[in-house]
């Protein structure tokens, strides 16, 4: 028998699956839709930092210069600078509350889908265990039939060895760069944690909160 196509091949493999391949299907077009919209967010996250305007800003806070610290952060796309500029900007109200405000928005942006990946990656499994389950209920229910026992029989165990595979493998798939994401998360966190501290150091060193200081 000459081997089926690609595509004739997957689908039998579906249909061998059972019907719990059918949501296996969904989660991992869910699956592929999520990590795409990442991977390009982080791409596009990595084009936009840029070391060098943060030091400059930070080389303007240093020698004073509030206003030009602020006109240099004024339009930038690096998420750690527009935190600053955003801190700089309500210097007058709180500064640290703003840049923590600022931060916090930054984070939400890189964090989102983590959660949803975390689901996919418990739910791969169980749904690949449901439909073990299922195909081994349908190979014990035809084994008292005389009639194609062998052949149902075989079907089933094929059943939920291919479901459990489909479930394992979107975990496998989904893990690997959940785990990514979150270590470039944790970095990001790191970056505007320092930020934010270099900004606090420097407007105590020049009176930049000195506003927000005698309101209190």
């Amino acid at each position: 028998m000459p081997p089926l196509p690609l595509a004739n091949a997957v689908i039998k493999l579906i249909h061998d699956g059972g019907p719990i391949m059918y949501p296996i299907l969904v989660v991992a077009a869910f699956a592929v839709c999520v990590l795409v919209e990442r991977v390009f967010w982080w791409l596009r996250f990595s084009a936009r930092c840029s070391a060098r305007q943060r030091e400059q800003v930070y080389a303007a806070l240093e020698a004073g210069d509030q206003a030009k610290a602020i006109s240099l952060s004024e339009k930038t796309t690096d998420p750690v600078v527009r935190m600053i500029h955003h801190g700089l900007k309500h210097q007058h109200s709180s500064m640290q509350g703003a840049l923590e405000v600022a931060a916090g928005h930054e984070l939400q942006n890189a964090g989102r889908f983590l959660g949803a990946m975390d689901t996919i990656v418990t739910l791969g499994p169980l749904l690949g265990l449901l439909g073990t389950v299922t195909g081994i209920m349908g190979s014990f229910s035809s084994i008292g039939d005389s009639e194609l026992a062998v052949e149902k029989v075989t079907g089933g165990i094929g059943e939920a060895l291919i479901a459990t595979a489909a479930g394992l493998l979107i975990a496998i798939a989904t893990l690997v760069p959940m785990n990514y994401f979150h270590s470039r998360l944790a970095k990001l966190q790191f970056d505007l944690e320092a930020a934010a501290n270099n900004v606090l150091i420097l407007a105590a060193q020049h009176g930049f909160d000195q506003v927000s200081a005698k309101k209190h």
